[in-house]
This record gives structure tokens, C-alpha cells and sequence, in this order.
């Protein structure tokens, strides 16, 4: 196995993993404000519920390397969603803390970008093989 591989295992690990804490939460606790959220931006009451997909789905799809370029792109689509309906008042500013406010989104998006990109690699369920993974 290369520093490639481990690379993008690690990169899936850290991406997949830290987001399925935010689907576990919501599967915990539910998806309250998203709702009113989505209603506000004209969109229909269902759309709330990909949240799911977004945070619980993908995120295990991408841990385990099955199917995670398009895992990745989901969690990037739910990250921008999440931009759009919540943190646009963000997008230009500092944190309290002196870092970007918006790092955390930032990250996500971010590194579901590299993973759709790179895929899983073959330390995955899919050994990498697949133009889906």
C-alpha cells in the first residue's frame, strides 16, 4: 500500500466520520428548524428530510468506501444547502476565535470535494475499483 492510499483513507475517516456525528444527532434529536428553514426559501417540506442522506448516509457510505464519489458529492450538496439556508450571513466573516466563521462548512464541503475527486482508494469495501468509488 502507498502514502496514497493511507492518504485517502484517512481523508474519508476524518470526513465521513466527524460528519455522521451530525447525522447521529439529528437522528437523535430530529431535524426541528430545517423544515421552517427550507419552507422559508420556497422550497417544498420534504426536501428538509435529505438532511438524512447528507449526514447519515453518505457519511457511511464514505467510511466504508463504498460508492464514495457520489456519497461525497451528496454530503458537498447538503453542505451547500446548509450555506444557503442557514449561514449566508456568515460568508464574510471572522469567528470570535480569529478563524474563518464558516470553517467548519468550509471543511465539509471541502473535503467531500477532495473525496469525490480522488475516491476511495483501495483501502476500502470497493478496493477502489469502480468509477463510482
Amino acid at each position: 500500500m502507498s502514502g496514497e492510499d493511507f492518504g485517502k483513507f484517512f481523508l474519508r475517516l476524518v470526513v465521513g466520520g466527524l460528519m455522521l456525528f451530525h447525522g447521529i444527532s439529528k437522528l437523535r434529536h430530529g431535524i426541528a428548524p430545517i423544515p421552517q428553514m427550507v419552507l422559508s426559501h420556497g422550497l417544498p417540506h420534504p426536501v428538509a428530510y435529505l438532511v438524512y442522506v447528507g449526514e447519515v448516509v453518505a457519511p457511511l457510505l464514505i467510511v466504508v468506501g463504498f460508492w464514495a464519489r457520489p456519497a461525497a458529492l451528496a454530503i458537498v450538496v447538503n453542505m451547500i444547502f446548509a450555506v444557503w439556508l442557514s449561514h449566508t450571513h456568515d460568508l464574510w466573516h471572522v469567528g470570535k476565535g480569529g478563524g474563518y466563521a464558516l470553517e467548519l462548512q468550509a471543511f465539509y464541503l471541502f473535503g467531500g470535494l477532495a473525496v469525490m475527486l480522488l475516491g476511495a482508494g483501495r483501502l476500502s469495501l470497493s478496493k477502489g475499483v469502480g468509477k463510482l468509488n
